[in-house]
């Protein structure tokens, strides 16, 4: 296995409930009350559909507010990796990845485990810059058991209820999670903040004409008969724990523009002219008049550094 990379589910496509429209020549995010399902094919019109967001959208007259699912893994955390992140708004590369507890900050000096303190009390996060950012990776359909499609917010109703209900789930199930039929449901609701106006967010069910009961007896069924056949279960989970922290960010550069272009509107994104030399990736810095938050980051460290300690009071 190749280190420092994070070996991440495999994906097949992506799943929204919004998409980047082009508007006076810029391309800004567009919210919307229903899901999208697109391929991982882009061009200039847009994300192109994948053919289950058709047929999805037939059986649901025209809009699809719920989609069945499976998950990958038993371990909530494997399915859905929710995290405080801060990212360079021009380049669009991954600077500061947290927990609440601790983080993994990319330095002059190489990438360093540092204290967390969260958004609110973290000098860097200032201005908004750094959000809680989550990725839900699920199965649609029985076509392929490991392929996954990709849900990504930055929505804290999205991110404090998919986390609840993953754990409640896999609790109530007996650590069964990747048996239960589920499905993710898309939710409304106002604010203070949107002024009246409905938002919407993921929720995460067990799938529709079924009771909490059925659901977790065919998950029983599904877990034996993958017993019988060979499925190991938890080894798979091991496998992709082992494999997303091989990695010190899990977003790669394209994955992180996309990032910026859907979470970020108001970051411009500056293509990075391909090398040919063995140059190591943090190294690899697009040409720009203006500093980088990396390089505001590297002078505030500094500073910070070079201030002289405060004089002790004691005798």
């Amino acid at each position: 296995m190749i280190k420092g990379l994070a070996i991440t589910p495999p994906v097949l496509g992506r799943i929204s409930i919004g998409k980047v429209v082009e508007k006076n020549g810029m391309r800004l995010p567009e919210k919307d009350d229903q899901f999208t399902i697109t391929s991982q094919v882009q061009t200039r019109d847009g994300w192109v559909l994948h053919p289950l967001d058709e047929h999805l959208r037939k059986d649901q007259g025209g809009k699809i507010r719920s989609i069945p699912v499976r998950l990958l893994f038993n371990d909530p955390d494997l399915n859905f990796r929710a995290e405080y992140c801060l990212f360079d708004r021009t380049s669009g590369r991954p600077l500061c990845v947290g927990n609440g507890e601790t983080c993994k900050r990319s330095t002059s000096e190489g990438l360093q485990s540092l204290p967390c303190p969260s958004p609110d009390g973290c000098p860097l996060a200032k201005g908004g810059n750094c959000k809680p950012y989550g990725r839900l990776n699920v199965a649609i359909g029985d076509d392929d058991l490991l392929g996954s499609f990709v849900f990504r917010t930055t929505g804290f109703n999205s991110i404090r209820t998919l986390s609840a209900r993953l754990s409640y789930l896999q609790a109530l199930s007996g650590d069964r999670l990747a048996c239960l039929p589920l499905e993710i449901r898309l939710r409304g609701k106002s604010t203070r903040q949107s002024h009246g106006t409905p938002i919407y967010y993921v929720d995460l069910i067990v799938r529709t004409g079924l009771s909490m009961e059925e659901a977790f007896a065919q998950a029983n069924t599904l877990d034996r008969a993958r017993r019988d056949a060979g499925f190991n279960q938890a080894a798979l989970d091991a496998a992709a724990r082992d494999g997303l922290l091989n990695g010190a960010f899990e977003d790669s550069d394209e994955e992180a523009e996309q990032v910026l272009e859907e979470f970020y509107p108001e970051a411009t994104v500056a293509s990075t002219p391909q090398t040919t030399g063995t140059s190591s990736y943090s190294s690899r810095k697009p040409k720009r008049d203006k500093p980088t938050l990396h390089d505001l980051i590297m002078q505030r460290t500094h500073s910070l550094q070079d201030q002289p300690a405060a004089p002790s009071n004691q005798p």
